[in-house]
């Protein structure tokens, strides 16, 4: 071995010993990961709902919230056409129609959810005299009185935008629970024919024999 080669080892092997000597005398931090090599490549800078950050490249200024791409739905979501003014509640009204249908299942639920989001205001019979309601400037309309022939389409509608004094109901209620609280207000408006319509909606064809040859 010459003795460049000799000088060569001497000098490494001196750095690789004061790096040792000055790493195990260097107090540690339990909690530290130590050192991190190109932590850039792994971890990836956490956002928060509503914040702006920079990005590095150009120098703009981003939110963290992003839109859904253009023309996309989100899965179990069904876009509601009709806009949040007068002509959308006109025709809501007009062309906007229950697709659930009226039996006892979909009315229990619709009973327990209007506990849960409306009779505070509305009342348990839907005369407007619920505890919050009563306090109101204006005391909601009764089911049976001025609202006792609302088109359903507007029912929802109001449900979904609200209206007046009431607020939007459409960050609390799926549109299928929106629907369920429409029917139990129609029960409200009028027991009896709700409950007409519910033996007819739930009732099956006769079963009918054959004629017997003779």
């Amino acid at each position: 071995m010459n003795k460049k080669v000799i000088k060569t080892v001497s000098v490494v092997g001196l750095f690789s010993c004061l790096a040792i000597g000055f790493t195990s005398c260097e107090k540690r931090d339990p909690n530290s990961p130590g050192v991190e090599f190109m932590p850039d490549m792994y971890r990836s800078p956490s956002l928060e709902s509503n914040m702006a950050y920079t990005m590095l490249e150009s120098g703009e200024i981003m939110q963290a919230n992003r839109l859904p791409v253009k023309g996309t739905v989100a899965r179990g979501y069904l876009p509601y056409v009709y806009g949040n003014d007068t002509a959308g509640y006109g025709n809501a009204g007009r062309h906007l129609h229950n697709p659930l249908p009226k039996n006892e299942t979909n009315l229990k639920q619709g009973e327990e959810l209007y506990g849960k989001f409306c009779v505070h205001c509305h009342g348990t019979s839907g005369q407007g005299d619920g505890l919050v309601g009563g306090k109101l400037p204006g005391s909601p309309p009764s089911f049976t009185g001025a609202l006792k022939n609302l088109p359903e389409g507007k029912m929802f509608h109001t449900i979904t935008y609200g209206k007046g004094l009431m607020g939007p109901h459409a960050s609390q209620l799926t549109q299928e629970e929106r629907w369920k609280v429409v029917l139990y207000i129609q029960k409200l408006q009028n027991p009896e024919g709700m409950a007409t319509a519910n033996i007819a909606a739930n009732a099956t064809p006769a079963e009918t024999k054959p004629e017997e040859k003779k």
